[in-house]
């Protein structure tokens, strides 16, 4: 129905002006409106965010190359480990994971205290070394990987898990935001991709909804704009807050089933 597309652009207008600025491609807060709202079915829900991500993605990492943003090792590290965690990631979703309920528990797990330790930390902040604030890179490797894989099952892009984990240990926004876009954008080309190969093996709703992908992802190019007018606390607290907000979301709806 062509008020879904213009729903969907309008969700992804509001969503991206929020979140693209912390780093976060906003497909995690867009997968609910998708759900509950717009009627897309599961798992096609996943593989329809990963395609918003495809093309919100460029417009943002654009201006963040031409100012010199994605420049240095955390864009590339994040890339090169999240790729492999995404393509496994779709598979599992499509072949062990379809229903919602997992995704529930898992997302309320993880970003529920992440959002509450990102704002105590900014509104308490540790007395951290700026140099020392990337992890180690087995460790980083380790979490990537990860957060990939998280990302290929759900469609929600590493960025919005990447963001808060490398937030609270003190990485500044300036970093941060590029490189997690880059890596959501990376793995979110080679998820849809996935999920379009895994679809002529499956019966059931796995191609995305390329329409509403396509109308949600074209709202998604403002954000970036106002990352360098707005301050790093208080981006810090916006994405703690999303992402606890979510994060509590989910563990109600769990709850209640």
């Amino acid at each position: 129905m062509e008020w879904t597309i213009w729903a969907g652009f309008a969700a992804g207008l509001l969503i991206s002006t929020v979140t693209a600025p912390a780093g976060v491609s906003g497909a995690v807060f867009l997968l609910p409106v998708q759900l509950s709202v717009l009627g897309v079915p599961s798992p096609a829900v996943t593989p329809t965010n990963l395609l918003f991500n495809v093309v919100a993605g460029p417009g943002a990492l654009w201006r963040y190359r031409r100012n010199g943003a994605l420049h240095g090792t955390l864009a590339r590290r994040l890339v090169t480990w999240t790729l492999p965690g995404v393509l496994a990631g779709a598979a599992l979703r499509v072949f062990a994971l379809p229903g919602p309920d997992v995704f529930h528990i898992l997302v309320a797990a993880l970003l529920l205290p992440l959002g509450v330790w990102l704002c105590l930390r900014t509104l308490r902040p540790a007395r951290w070394q700026p140099e020392a604030a990337e992890p180690p890179a087995r460790v980083l490797a380790a979490l990537a990987l990860t957060v990939g894989a998280v990302g290929g099952i759900y469609g929600i892009g590493g960025g919005s898990l990447l963001g808060p984990l490398l937030a609270a240990r003190g990485v500044p926004m300036d970093r941060l935001a590029p490189a997690t876009l880059a890596a959501t954008f990376t793995t979110s080309l080679a998820g849809a991709a996935a999920y379009a190969v895994l679809a002529t093996a499956s019966t059931g709703p796995v191609a995305p909804d390329w329409r509403l992908g396509l109308a949600c992802g074209l709202s998604g190019y403002l954000g970036a704009r106002l990352q360098p007018r707005l301050p790093e606390t208080a981006l810090r607290l916006l994405l703690g807050t999303l992402a606890a907000a979510l994060g509590t979301l989910y563990a109600t709806q769990a709850l209640v089933r």
